[in-house]
C-alpha cells in the first residue's frame, strides 16, 4: 500500500446552526468555507475539494470562483473540483478556468471531472438527459486534447468545431492533473483506465470493499492500455467526520445527515433514513468514516487495503446541521491526529517531517 493523501470535500451546503436554529446567510456560509480551507491548509491536510451543484441548498454552482478565493488564502494544500460537471460546461472554458486556477495556486490544482449525481444542470444549460453518456465522453476527449497541445483541431456533435484554434493560458503543472469522478458504473471505471486517468470514486453508502471488482477492472484496463501502475491512482470520496469520541462524532454528524437523506428519499423515492442504518454504515465494514481520530485512521487504512491501496481519501465533512466551530475542530483533528497515523502506516513523505 503506497502513501495515502487525506483531504476534505465540501459541497458548501446551506447550514442551519444547531445552537440557534437559524440558517447561516449565504455570505457567512462562504466566509466559513474559506475559513475551513485555511484551517485545512494550516493543519497540513493534503487536499480540499469544492463540488458543483445547481440546487437551492448548495452555494457551489461556480466552483472555480470559490477555488480561486481558496487558492489566494492558502499556500500548501492541493485544491480540486469535487466534481466539475463537465457534461454541462464547455471544455475550452473549463480548461481556461483551471489552467488559470493552477497559476493562481502556483501549481496546486487537480481538475476532477464527472457527470454529477444530480441532473439540474442539464435543463439549466439547455442539454438533454438523453445525451448523458455521449456528452461526457465527447467533452472529456476534447478536454484531454486541449491539455495535450495549445492549438486544437477538433469536431464533434455537442460543440462547434475548432480549427487550429489556440487555448490559453497554459497551466503551471504540465500536464494539468485531470481525474475522473465516478459512481458505480463499470463502463466509467474502464474508460478512465483506458485513458490512464486517476480515478475519484464516490462511495456514499454500502460497503467500500464491494467496489474492489470495479477498481480491479480500472487497473486492468489501464495496464492493458500500457499505462504505468503509478499513473492509475484511486481516490475515494466518502462521508466522514472526526470528533473527540466516537459517540460525539456520530451524534454531531447525524442530524444533518438525516435531514439530507430524508430530502433525497422524498425526491427520488425510497425509504427515509434511520439512526440504525446510519450506525450500521459507520460500523467497521460500512462506508462512513466517522469517529474519534484512532477510529477514523484505522478505518481509512482498512478501506484502502480492501481496495488494493488508494492514493487519497477525501471526507465529505460538510453537513447541513453542524456548527461551524465543530467543523473547524473536526478539520483540526483530521490534520493533527488522524493524518500522522495514516502517514506513518503508508509511508507518506510528510510522515518524516
Amino acid at each position: 500500500m503506497g502513501p495515502m493523501q487525506i483531504g476534505i470535500d465540501s459541497f458548501v451546503s446551506a447550514v442551519t446552526d444547531p445552537g440557534t436554529g437559524e440558517v447561516v446567510s449565504p455570505a457567512d456560509r462562504v466566509a466559513h468555507l474559506l475559513e475551513e480551507v485555511t484551517r485545512a491548509d494550516e493543519v497540513g491536510l493534503d487536499s480540499f475539494g469544492i463540488g458543483e451543484h445547481h440546487r437551492s441548498e448548495y452555494y457551489d454552482s461556480a466552483p472555480a470562483v470559490l477555488l480561486a478565493a481558496a487558492a489566494a488564502r492558502t499556500s500548501d494544500i492541493r485544491l480540486n473540483s469535487a466534481v466539475k460537471v463537465l457534461s454541462a460546461d464547455d471544455p475550452v472554458r473549463v480548461f481556461q478556468d483551471f489552467a488559470t486556477l493552477d497559476l493562481v495556486s502556483r501549481g496546486r490544482m487537480d481538475l476532477v471531472v464527472g457527470r454529477g449525481s444530480f441532473t439540474e444542470a442539464f435543463p439549466l444549460f439547455g442539454l438533454s438527459l438523453r445525451d448523458y453518456d455521449s456528452l461526457f465522453e465527447e467533452k472529456l476527449g476534447l478536454l484531454l486534447k486541449i491539455r495535450d497541445e495549445p492549438a486544437v483541431t477538433w469536431s464533434g456533435t455537442h460543440r462547434p468545431a475548432l480549427d487550429a484554434q489556440t487555448v490559453y493560458p497554459r497551466p503551471l503543472q504540465d500536464p494539468l492533473p485531470i481525474w475522473v469522478g465516478v459512481g458505480g458504473t463499470p463502463e466509467s471505471f474502464i474508460r478512465a483506465g483506458v485513458l490512464g486517468l486517476p480515478l475519484m470514486v464516490a462511495i456514499i453508502g454500502g460497503q467500500p470493499h464491494r467496489f474492489r471488482p470495479l477498481v480491479d477492472a480500472y487497473r486492468e484496463a489501464g495496464r492493458r492500455a500500457g499505462h504505468p501502475a503509478e499513473q492509475l491512482r484511486v481516490g475515494l470520496h466518502c462521508f466522514g467526520f472526526v470528533g473527540d469520541s466516537d459517540q460525539h462524532a456520530a451524534d454531531d454528524f447525524y442530524p444533518g445527515w438525516a435531514e439530507m437523506f430524508t430530502k433525497m428519499a422524498r425526491e427520488r423515492g425510497g425509504r427515509p433514513p434511520s439512526r440504525a442504518a446510519y450506525d450500521a454504515t459507520r460500523g467497521p465494514s460500512g462506508a462512513y468514516i466517522i469517529g474519534d481520530p484512532e477510529t477514523v485512521a484505522t478505518k481509512m487504512l482498512a478501506v484502502s487495503e480492501s481496495l488494493g491501496g488508494v492514493s487519497r481519501i477525501s471526507l465529505q465533512m460538510t453537513n447541513v446541521r453542524l456548527a461551524h466551530e465543530n467543523l473547524l475542530h473536526g478539520i483540526e483533528l483530521l490534520g493533527t491526529r488522524v493524518a500522522p497515523i495514516v502517514r506513518a502506516a503508508t509511508g507518506h513523505p510528510s510522515a518524516a517531517g
